[in-house]
């Protein structure tokens, strides 16, 4: 070539360069001959327009089954349809579909569009699924891209799949935290997320060109090589221009802003929370869950996407067992999946073959496989440092790139666990810290509590009850409406007032309203010591729900009713006294001078519980420390936050509710998701929905469930711990067993004193731990139960118990307690202890284990038999369901005797119970042993023993047996073995 021929080349370079270079300046870009393909308005709302394409088409009319394509929130809608031979909408009607695209517009453009939240998106995309149903008379093909494909999961999750045909996703991921841009840790950014949530987007949206910015930012590299090759080629318009439109899409035209609350709600609910796969969060004021997804799914996979990267988007897998679920992998990007060659290649194609195939015309595409479950190392994206660098072109910048995120991924795997300690330790110090700055006049109360709670998050989710959310603002305002009902019927400070309600929002409601002014409330268990303890509890006035409305007017108080829906019809006397606080008008009462918001200090009675000791019914009296205590000491043990959700179906008059479970869910800022009952079928249906994560029990609560043959439970649920006390070591053992990987929190919480136990390891079932962290320190005292009296040393003080030996538990004595009755001089002079009633002994390790209630214990004549290390030992068999130890009188002595019950199926021999007693020793196992179709259980899922104990002795036969003493061993029970126990008594 000579040089004449180089110069005009080099010359005709430059001036194509320069008239290119000048055309995109003016016009933003390369002027093409493409064009957008046809469509028209269907449907025109504030929230959105409803693009039906092809509708005017005489040729072609569309006829196949509805698409509606769901563009991501800061993507313009035309990402469906950038050119029409490679857009979507092109290339799906041209296989025979009919293709509908929704546009949200930009929020800067519309009324309103600032305001726009994510439910907003959700309930406009259900609409639009009722409009295209009713305009086609067919059920839809919902798809979506990126975060519209979180649109369209939600949407059919918010429609339980009514309508819907398929799902298909392009690159959406599900397990947020499983795979995040960058590599980083779900730890980090998961707190990152509620900050940006709570204190930016709150206050700030995102214009189109700060999403445009931020999503180049995501891969950097990808964006500079980009425009360096396009810069490269800018003198060669054919060889720029099938590319033009998609990068003018991508660097300009595509974006859109995002409005500020509803950006804030994505990273609340589905990064911060991460409820795709755990189910709970919130539309409107609806739970829901993906579980429930039903309809087939396809989710198509970038091999090198690092925004919806693999294991993000199989977390679908996970999340929505119930659904038949694919997916289509592909060597792309994020962008390329839905835009470029590739997607016009693969991905459109593929889609229609998937909506052929579902509507019964064809085989299953080639490429389309079930998806399975995917179960990464912590560190694995789904996305290999290989597949970045081939994809990219092995540039060096790139493998600088991908080899720092490596050494990032394996810094992060180092130090994760202590990241996560520290992050436990962020929740734990500040409610340490606030507890030990309690003094006795410190205002705090549970009412206290939850106005904070309000003030720091109104819109947070306070309770969840059939299938609705309320929250803290909506929740706070209700409280506050029924404390001017309550002040309007006398209510006062200090006035102590009987809660009589099933577990319900309205009956919470109750509570903290007499918490708000400053009254006692007392919770009055629904039994035959209802009279009791009302007496006891020195009740002035019950509110009671509907349910219990007349058996509140036999007590001879005033009653006030609460709650019972918006439907319910009361039957009141015109004079029986009775006033339903559902028709007093907040505003017509005015708030007298005294009344001031949580006024309840730290030494005042907040609450009267009730328990029964000996067959009697006590009251115990718990104060707001006391309260705050357990409050505080449940969330710090069970790590409760915001992102949990705390189920409960417990009684709310059981102590553990009140103290634990109520406590903790408010000083956690978790959620409290109540049930009308524990059934199995709405257990399961329930978690799901709600995205339970904590389940609070009582006693035996948890063999409604755990023993339920048919019931369906998946094996990916979101229960993470069980919280209560009460709960047998057998029925332990199953629960973790039936709902692994989930762990149990045992609680030992005393109503007298302020003693908190907790098992919080979980390594020694049956154990109730030991001290929480700011609780009240407590020892175990030298006892005798026979004669009821401490065993002191040679110096008159109380003895403390050494290592494995039974005694009383005690708990050092508060300010206020050491005024009102403690035990004083107890193991040195001077000081102050409050007795509880039960005993413990304590390992070498320092955990405490319960033996007995002091006045339960059984005295035989060879010593004293204590009830719970022998339904701790048979409990563990795999045969027995239920065990209870009691003592019957002989003579002048007791006979130990031992009652349980067996699972469905199975059957009990004398060999099993030796070795299941063998580790105890030889006096402290039960005389007698025998099988019984049914133990009683209280309301509060206690096992009763005093019917059986009325009964006597076993009668003889084959499921009975008793110990011999002689060779340590038991055997049937006969008559004459029976005659001879009788004789003889328990000393043998």
């Amino acid at each position: 070539m000579s040089w004449n021929e180089i110069l005009n080349s080099s010359v005709r370079r430059v001036v194509a360069t320069a008239q290119n270079g000048l055309e995109v300046v003016r016009l933003g870009g390369l002027e093409t001959e493409a064009r957008a393909s046809e469509f028209r308005i269907v449907e025109r709302r504030p929230m959105y327009r409803l693009r039906r394409y092809f509708a005017d088409d005489e040729q072609a009319p569309p006829s196949g089954p509805p698409v509606v394509l769901v563009p991501p929130m800061m993507m313009s809608a035309d990402v469906y349809d950038v050119t029409q031979d490679q857009g979507a909408v092109g290339i799906l009607h041209s296989m025979g579909l009919d293709p509908w695209v929704v546009d949200f517009g930009s929020p800067d453009s519309e009324e309103g569009g600032w305001d726009r939240t994510l439910a907003d998106h959700i309930v406009a995309i259900s609409d639009i699924i009722d409009r295209v149903r009713k305009e086609t008379g067919r059920d839809v093909h919902l798809a979506g891209y990126s975060q519209g494909g979180m649109f369209a999961y939600q949407a059919a999750a918010y429609r339980r799949c009514r309508n819907i045909a398929s799902l298909i996703t392009f690159g959406a991921p599900v397990d947020t935290l499983a795979a995040l841009p960058f590599g980083i840790p779900g730890d980090i950014a998961a707190p990152a997320a509620g900050f940006l949530a709570e204190h930016v987007f709150t206050r700030l949206s995102i214009a189109g060109w700060m999403a445009r910015t931020g999503f180049q930012l995501l891969d950097p590299v990808k964006t500079a090589k980009s425009r360096i090759d396009f810069l490269r080629q800018l003198h060669d318009r054919e060889a720029l221009l099938p590319r033009e439109q998609q990068r003018r899409f991508l660097s300009a035209d595509g974006w859109v802003a995002w409005s500020g609350p509803a950006v804030a709600e994505l990273l609340t609910q589905f990064v911060m929370h991460n409820r795709m796969v755990s189910g709970g969060f919130v539309i409107g004021d609806r739970p829901v869950t993906l579980a429930e997804l039903t309809c087939p799914i396809l989710a198509f996979i970038g091999e090198v996407d690092d925004i919806g990267q693999p294991t993000a988007v199989r977390g679908i897998r996970r999340a929505a067992r119930k659904a038949d679920i694919y997916q289509y992998t592909m060597r792309s990007g994020h962008f390329g999946l839905v835009v470029g060659s590739v997607a016009a290649e693969q991905t459109w194609p593929m889609t229609g073959a998937w909506v052929r195939w579902r509507a019964g015309d064809g085989p299953r595409p080639d490429g389309i496989e079930p998806m399975q479950d995917d179960d990464p190392a912590d560190d694995e994206t789904g996305v290999s440092i290989a597949d970045r660098i081939l994809h990219t072109g092995a540039s060096i910048a790139e493998v600088g790139v991908d080899a720092v995120r490596g050494v990032l991924g394996a810094t992060a795997q180092a130090v994760r666990g202590s990241r996560e300690l520290t992050a436990e330790a962020a929740r734990a110090l500040p409610r340490l810290v606030r507890l030990g700055q309690i003094q006795p006049h410190t205002r705090i109360s549970m009412g206290k509590l939850l106005a904070e709670a309000g003030e720091r998050s109104p819109r947070g989710e306070c309770f969840l009850f059939d299938d609705r959310a309320y929250t803290n603002e909506a929740v706070n305002t209700r409280i506050d409406n029924v404390v001017r009902g309550l002040i309007s019927a006398g209510v006062r400070p200090s006035t102590r007032v009987g809660v009589l309600m099933e577990t319900r929002p309205s009956a919470l409601v109750a509570i903290f309203a007499l918490s708000r002014i400053g009254a006692v409330a007392v919770l009055l268990p629904p039994t035959e010591d209802l009279d009791e303890a009302v007496r006891l509890g020195g009740v002035a006035t019950i509110v009671a729900d509907p349910d219990h409305l007349r058996a509140a007017e036999r007590l001879g108080r005033p009653v006030l009713v609460l709650g019972g829906g918006e439907s319910r019809v009361l039957d009141i006397e015109p004079e029986s006294g009775t006033v339903d606080l559902e028709k007093v008008v907040p505003e017509d009462v005015p708030l007298p001078a005294w009344f001031r918001p949580n006024p309840g200090r730290a030494n005042e009675l907040a609450f009267v519980l009730f328990g029964r000791f000996s067959g009697k019914v006590e009251a115990k009296h718990v104060t707001n420390h006391r309260w705050t205590l357990s409050a505080f000491g449940t969330a710090t043990a069970a790590n409760l936050g915001s992102g949990d959700t705390v189920y409960s179906v417990a009684p709310l008059y059981h102590s553990s509710v009140v103290l634990a479970t109520l406590g903790g869910a408010i000083v956690g800022g978790s959620r409290i998701a109540l049930s009308r009952g524990l059934d199995p079928d709405r257990f399961s249906t329930e978690v799901h929905r709600y995205g339970v994560t904590v389940v609070a029990y009582t006693w035996t609560m948890l063999r409604e469930l755990v023993d339920v043959p048919d019931f369906e439970f998946d094996a990916s649920h979101p229960i993470r711990l069980f919280i209560g006390s009460g709960m047998p070591r057998g029925l332990w053992l199953r629960t973790m067993k039936r709902f692994a990987p989930a762990q149990v929190l045992e609680f030992y919480a005393s109503t007298e004193g302020a003693v908190v136990l907790a098992n919080v390891s979980g390594a020694k079932p049956g154990s109730k731990g030991r001290p929480l962290p700011g609780s009240t320190p407590v020892r175990v005292a030298a006892y005798d139960p026979a004669t009821r009296r401490f065993l002191e040393d040679e110096r008159g003080l109380v003895r403390e118990c050494g290592v494995g030996e039974v005694g009383l538990l005690l708990g050092q004595a508060t300010g206020h307690e050491a005024v009102n009755g403690a035990m004083r001089g107890v193991f040195t002079a001077g000081d102050a202890w409050v007795p509880t009633e039960h005993l413990f002994q304590v390992d070498a390790d320092g955990d405490h284990w319960l033996m007995d209630e002091r006045n339960s214990v059984v005295s035989a004549r060879r010593g004293p038999v204590y009830s719970e290390p022998i339904v701790c030992a048979l409990g563990a068999l795999d045969q027995v369901d239920l065990a209870v130890n009691y003592g019957v009188r002989v003579g002048d002595d007791e006979v130990a005797v031992t009652a349980v019950t067996l699972r469905p199926g199975m059957s009990l021999t004398a060999n099993d119970l030796a070795d299941a007693l063998a580790d105890l020793d030889e006096d402290r196992c039960p005389d007698l042993i025998h099988v019984v179709p049914e133990i009683p259980i209280s309301t509060s899922y206690r096992p009763r023993r005093s019917a059986l104990r009325a009964a006597g002795l076993p009668k003889p036969g084959v499921r009975s047996w008793y110990r011999d003493a002689g060779d340590d061993r038991y055997r049937r029970l006969t008559k004459a073995a029976l005659a001879e126990l009788q004789e003889q008594g328990s000393g043998r």
